[in-house]
């Protein structure tokens, strides 16, 4: 595997991902033990050729001998094809640069909502795009509802099971209750709280996946079922407290997503 040497990659040094996968590429040697620092940080020799505003949207690359500054995913690309030359045509093939520009775009504009941390002071942040964060609310509520809708069946002797659309109109509804609520409480944080409420819903659908497989090839009681799931929605409120904390929204908004879930229940348990 070669080493591309003389360039520097600029990442967030308050996103884990971005923290995580830079410090993958030098520990596995694509780039140099000096190819890796923040743009927070950024040495005094790279500032005039970077785009700072755009290093903080999308990972920047910089050629430290002739200047040249790549963004985004080709940043990506550069690195691996230079250390793995197998991958050089795929990552020329235009169908493929375009999904995965969209993908990368995807991840980045929504970053801070997928795992949050308390912003630094000073600190130059990711611009907010209203498409990226409208498509996240949107895949991980289909995800969310589809997920819950095939555990619902395992809960029959417990709830009763409602119509296909039944959860993926419970998880709309509460984006729309939440939404209302934070208008009148924090306008400012709508779509920053939005997109880390469904984030806890999608990690809370992802968490009830081992239980929907085991299922399928073991005969459980309802009960263990049920158990899990109560678990699994207390994980989600726990972790709704700390990322309302993160974003300086005391409890306000951890106690009217609980009344939202038992308004619900109560309805689909009279109806």
């Amino acid at each position: 595997m070669k080493t591309l040497k003389n360039h520097v990659i600029l990442f967030d040094n308050e996103c884990p991902m971005c923290y995580a996968y830079t410090k993958t590429f030098v520990k596995t040697g694509m780039l140099a033990q000096d190819g890796r620092k923040a743009y927070q940080e950024m040495p005094q020799n790279i500032c005039p050729l970077v785009d700072q505003q755009r290093a903080a949207n999308e990972i920047a690359l910089v050629n430290t001998e002739t200047g040249e500054v790549t963004y985004g995913i080709q940043s990506l690309f550069k690195i691996i094809a230079y250390a793995i030359p197998f991958f050089k045509p795929l990552f020329l093939f235009g169908p493929f640069v375009y999904l995965m520009r969209k993908f990368y775009a995807f991840i980045s504009y929504n970053r801070k909502v997928i795992i949050p941390v308390i912003a630094k002071e000073n600190t130059i942040q990711p611009t907010f795009n209203i498409h990226y964060r409208i498509a996240y609310l949107l895949l991980t509520w289909i995800i969310t509802a589809y997920t819950l809708n095939n555990y619902a069946h395992l809960l029959t002797d417990f709830i009763p099971l409602g119509s296909n659309y039944r959860e993926y109109l419970i998880c709309g509804g509460q984006m729309l209750f939440q939404g209302i609520i934070i208008l009148f409480y924090r306008k400012g944080k709508l779509w920053d709280y939005l997109g880390n409420m469904m984030t806890i819903s999608f990690a809370g659908s992802l968490l009830l996946l081992p239980a929907l497989v085991v299922s399928h090839h073991l005969q459980v009681n309802p009960v263990l079922f049920m158990l899990y799931f109560l678990t699994v929605a207390g994980l989600m409120f726990v972790e709704h407290l700390r990322r309302s904390k993160i974003l300086s929204l005391g409890y306000t908004m951890s106690i009217t997503w609980v009344l939202y879930r038992l308004i619900v229940l109560g309805l689909i348990l009279l109806f």
